[in-house]
């Protein structure tokens, strides 16, 4: 039985449901806090994850990020060396969706010459009705990135789990390759 540990860094706009998410994946989808203050720098929320089929977890320690750009200076120190990414935006907020390429070039500049196993995040799926960013653009951006894509709804408690368990899987799937890597030179 192997435990992994992983520096995972949740990141996008404010007010796209990142706390949220952090904090329901955290209370295993007992703790839906309605109100929110503003994230002034990182939030840490260290969870394990059972990797299926294998014995094996990955024990993520999720830096949320502050959103807003005011804090940006302070994230280059705090987003030092992540082994993953989770990339939130707000389906209802096109904006949202489009500063994800920002936020993914932030993230990979920390880890240069090395891939960012990661996740794209569309939440609030609960409001269809305002939904401006539709499921296949969000994919197809997701797929162009190297990304995985899933859909969410913090509010409703809908697949808030599966990002995690996506990004744990992706971990545990490289450790993997890198011991075969490891035993073919030995």
């Amino acid at each position: 039985m192997v435990k992994l540990a992983a520096k995972c860094i949740l990141a996008g706009d404010p007010a796209v449901g990142k706390t949220a998410l952090a904090q329901i994946f955290r209370s295993d989808g007992a703790h839906f806090q309605k109100n929110y203050t503003l994230t002034t720098g990182v939030d840490l929320v260290v969870k394990t994850v059972p990797v299926p089929d294998t014995g094996d977890s990955v024990e993520l320690f999720i830096f949320d990020s502050a959103g807003k750009e005011l804090f940006s200076e302070m994230l280059d120190k705090l987003w030092e060396s992540p082994n993953a990414l989770c990339l939130v935006y707000d389906v209802t907020n096109e904006q949202s969706f489009n500063n994800c390429s920002r936020w993914l070039e932030k993230a990979r500049s920390q880890v240069p010459g090395s891939s960012l196993p990661g996740v794209l995040v569309g939440n609030k799926t609960d409001l269809a009705g305002r939904r401006v960013v539709e499921s296949a653009q969000a994919q197809a951006w997701a797929l162009s990135q190297g990304l995985e894509c899933w859909e969410i709804s913090v509010k409703e408690m809908e697949n808030c789990e599966a990002p995690f368990h996506c990004v744990a899987k992706q971990l545990h799937q490289l450790y993997r390759e890198k011991v075969e890597v490891f035993y073919a030179l030995v």
